[in-house]
């Protein structure tokens, strides 16, 4: 189909990506959209649900804005070299929207149906919430050939348990996870937890399982850095998920969303810690929790989108890597 307007003096502008960001209809990174699976190497995808979240709710909303954010980055990554687009088609699947949102399992469980539609075509999932209790079914499909191992980057470990009668909530879906045989603990590292507990050992669960948990206070000791290379250590040559929650960001660059702790991750540190994650055969990536009524011009959700871009050059290269 012919170009409505065709660039007329300057032709690096037929590429939508490359228009003044400020023009065209917002689509995570300006891909163009598409529900035909296909035409896909990489979906992108929003799921606006947050049935899960405990405390204060939006991230609901989290998926547009940061799709609004997104035309923000740009094609290529200067720090990386990595030109995603180049090497992989990207696409924006749209939303994976909920048709009976308040039943909390039967909402997990439209999203698995979703999810798994997606890998069987051989689409590799990026996905943006929404709050955290998604990773547990979008895992259901990408862990479904066999557990795979995980870098999450988070102020919780979200391996609790039951919570005022339910064990599906967005402090839960990774020993949900592990009781279900999709992720291997052995191969699964936990970086940036903090905060105040009403339990002692809140997050035990996840020690006791195998998982390797690096506190705040461990990574501000050992540095970005380092705790890139434990990660490396720990998840090793098998298949990887990568999981974000934007809380693990100190709230001065983050306040957007529900469940902030004091003192996390600078954003300049998350995205050195991310880069160095390139090498790991990373199979589906996350980036949850970001709440909009929570945040201030717009900030949490541009350090969001560029901490998704980061997961798009991981995911573009992994994929290139497999063949």
């Amino acid at each position: 189909m012919p170009d409505l307007k065709p660039p007329a003096r300057y032709p690096d502008l037929a590429d939508p990506q490359a228009r003044p960001r400020y023009t065209g209809i917002p689509t995570f990174f300006r891909v163009p959209h598409t529900e035909a699976l296909d035409e896909v190497d990489i979906g992108i995808i929003g799921v606006p649900f947050d049935g899960g979240v405990t405390h204060r709710s939006g991230a609901r909303h989290g998926p547009r804005a940061v799709r609004e954010q997104s035309p923000m980055l740009r094609r290529f990554n200067a720090a990386t070299g990595v030109a995603p687009f180049a090497t992989a088609r990207v696409r924006d699947l749209g939303d994976c929207w909920i048709e009976a949102p308040y039943a909390l399992e039967g909402a997990l469980d439209e999203i698995a149906r979703f999810y798994r539609a997606v890998v069987a075509a051989g689409v590799v999932p990026l996905s943006v919430g929404g709050d955290h209790s998604i990773s547990l079914p979008i895992l259901r499909a990408v862990g479904a050939a066999g557990p795979v191992g995980m870098v999450h980057i988070d102020a919780h470990c979200d391996t609790g348990d039951d919570y005022m009668g339910s064990r599906f909530h967005h402090g839960a879906p990774f020993r949900r996870a592990m009781e279900a045989g999709l992720l291997d603990p052995a191969r699964v590292v936990q970086i940036g937890i903090r905060g105040t507990t009403n339990d002692p050992d809140m997050w035990g669960f996840s020690r006791a399982s195998g998982m390797r948990v690096i506190g705040m206070d461990e990574f501000d000791d050992m540095g970005w850095r380092a705790a890139a290379e434990e990660a490396r250590r720990v998840v090793g040559a098998g298949p990887a998920y990568l999981t974000f929650d934007i809380d693990s960001l100190d709230p001065a660059e983050a306040p957007g969303t529900g469940t902030p702790e004091a003192g996390g991750i600078t954003m300049r540190e998350a995205l050195r810690l991310v880069r160095a994650l390139r090498g790991l055969d990373f199979v589906g990536a996350d980036l949850v929790e970001v709440a909009p009524s929570f945040d201030h011009a717009g900030l949490t959700a541009f350090n969001a989108a560029s901490i998704l871009f980061e997961e798009l050059c991981l995911l573009a290269e992994a994929r290139a890597a497999r063949g």
